[in-house]
């Protein structure tokens, strides 16, 4: 009598091996014909394609990224720029202005101290203790500078100015904008003081300027 277990025959999976390791998920997007070509040229397979270029422009190892940069806008001035980071976008009160690709100036309201800022990092920092590396990293090294900075003396705020585009579209025809003032170079010195009287006044009354 034969004792030998029958051996089973081996199951083999049907369908595609997986593209990428780890969790995954298929997702539907519509981009210019300009940016499918500049893809195609990356890799054949657009979603490769995809992953290539995100990871070219966002390492997944934070170390070797420098999220926190410091762009000297004048002799002996410079102001922050840093990295893409949803967790900073969860402080309320402050704006990320992208003023380059994955580049974003901070902007806070008036009047809000640079204690602030710092108190609300830290906040984050200790409410997302299992967020991805390259967030922590960005927001401890935030952290680091401006409480590095702010001991030293050496940090302090500017305003700026801004408008409200929303507000501007609803106009009248007869009331002047910004666009009206720089196109009046050469014109009569008092016209143009006029226009820009009457468009600073329209703003106000919008509520454009902050």
């Amino acid at each position: 009598m034969n004792n030998k277990k029958k051996m089973r025959p081996t199951k083999i999976k049907s369908g595609r091996p997986p593209k990428f390791r780890g969790p995954r998920r298929p997702v539907t997007v519509t981009l210019p014909e300009t940016t499918l070509a500049r893809l195609a040229s990356i890799d054949s397979d657009r979603a490769r394609a995809i992953v290539k270029a995100t990871d070219a422009a966002m390492p997944p190892d934070a170390k070797r990224q420098n999220q926190i940069e410091l762009v000297e806008v004048t002799p002996g001035l410079a102001i922050i720029i840093v990295g893409p980071s949803q967790l900073l976008q969860r402080i309320e009160w402050l704006r990320l202005v992208e003023v380059a690709p994955m580049r974003f100036l901070l902007s806070i309201p008036l009047g809000t101290s640079i204690d602030s800022l710092e108190l609300a990092v830290m906040d984050l920092l200790e409410d997302t203790k299992r967020c991805d590396d390259r967030e922590r990293s960005l927001l401890s090294q935030l952290r680091d500078l401006i409480r590095r900075l702010r001991r030293r003396g050496e940090l302090s705020k500017a305003e700026m100015l801004l408008v409200d585009t929303r507000a501007m579209d609803d106009r009248t025809e007869a009331e002047p904008g910004p666009e009206d003032i720089e196109g009046i170079k050469g014109n009569d010195p008092e016209i143009g003081k006029e226009i820009a009287l009457a468009a600073t006044a329209r703003m106000r009354r919008a509520g454009d300027w902050r």
